[in-house]
């Protein structure tokens, strides 16, 4: 699909005058099958592979690698934003100690989760608390690894985004932001509210994530997007916001379309909601299981590819500005369909990312 040229090419402005972006994608290129560095690119992805406490199905950790891969298939010219492979977009290498963390850790997790579902009272018993210790531990370090990785990059006036791994893993971005921007709000796109107090004693679950990210004073509000899938406590959360916390419902979304009020519409009242400066939280499952049946948690309906894009698309062309995004919880399965989908997705993302801050028209 796209190829480097063999000549030297020893700036970002020789590479892309002799780049191919027709051509088959190089072994060595980078994410999109682009020839840029990081330093020479307007976008940096920080891969996160990590899921220590997920609960159900497993393998978001390798969602990164398996986005990466797929990404060389993607072609580059992108229907809205022509020019987007011009201005840079280059993934970092994910960290190995991190993955080992994760993988390590999940195995504490799986024997606290069954004992729970067993009845057992696990406060009583000094060997599952060591071990419930020892993943919020290592999900801090995860947090401060992100943090410290997602604010070297902010400083050096790069637009980023994060590639998970499970929904635990923006929080030290989210931390990163809140330095840099005295308030913002998040756009969650997800089937799940994400809003428990430290779900099943995991204070970093990846059901915690919108919980842990309002703990944050510079979160000005947080409008979910999709929601089919909560329970009593977020529920109350929700109440007790007293409008912090904007809930469009994919029933209430499903059920305005049933009765003729437009996609377009329901677009506006969306953004609408959201304040000036805005972080995009994608968890892949807000999509329809159809697209990304490999996802730890799936729910029935969800939306369409482009029903997302469409939104993503409204909002870059508001003048309200994206500063940032995540895309979680692809999970690959035995074919490429997850990390496919994940892939456009994630060029889509950059591509609002990068109109909504004047890189491409």
């Amino acid at each position: 699909m796209k190829k480097l040229s063999l000549s030297a090419a020893k700036s970002k402005a020789e590479k892309i005058r002799n780049f191919d972006q027709n051509g088959p994608a190089l072994e060595s290129a980078n994410v999109f099958g682009l020839p840029f560095t990081s330093e020479e690119s307007d976008i940096i992805l920080i891969p996160v592979p990590w899921e220590a406490t997920v609960s159900y199905g497993g393998g978001t950790s390798k969602g990164p690698d398996a986005i990466f891969e797929a990404s060389s298939q993607v072609d580059l010219l992108h229907p809205e934003f022509k020019d987007l492979w011009k201005v840079g977009i280059s993934m970092e290498k994910g960290s190995n100690d991190l993955a080992k963390q994760s993988k390590s850790l999940k195995k504490n997790v799986s024997k606290i989760i069954d004992a729970l579902e067993k009845g057992r009272d696990i406060s009583r018993d000094a060997k599952m608390m060591a071990q419930l210790d020892a993943v919020n531990e290592g999900s801090a370090v995860m947090i401060n690894e992100v943090y410290r990785q997602t604010s070297t990059w902010l400083k050096k006036g790069k637009l980023v985004g994060l590639v998970g791994g499970d929904h635990s893993t923006p929080l030290g971005f989210f931390k990163a932001l809140a330095d840099k921007y005295p308030t913002y709000g998040i756009l969650q796109i997800d089937a799940h509210m994400d809003l428990r107090n430290s779900f099943e004693g995991f204070t970093y679950s990846h059901a915690s994530i919108m919980y842990n990210a309002l703990e944050i004073s510079q979160i000005s509000k947080l409008v979910q997007v999709g929601i089919r899938d909560f329970c009593a406590e977020e529920n109350e959360y929700v109440k007790k916001s007293k409008s912090r916390v904007e809930v469009f419902s994919y029933a209430e979304v499903s059920k305005n379309k049933f009765e003729g009020v437009s996609w377009k519409k329901q677009c506006d009242q969306i953004i609408g909601a959201l304040p000036q400066h805005i972080y995009i939280s994608f968890d892949i499952d807000g999509l329809d299981p159809k697209l990304c049946p490999n996802t730890g948690t799936p729910v029935p309906g969800g939306f369409e590819f482009h029903e997302i894009t469409y939104l993503l698309s409204e909002l870059a062309k508001s003048k309200k500005k994206i500063i940032s995004f995540d895309l979680n919880e692809v999970s690959p399965g035995k074919d490429d369909w997850d990390g496919n989908v994940g892939a456009r997705m994630l060029f889509h993302l950059c591509g609002v990312l990068a109109k909504s801050n004047g890189l491409v028209k």
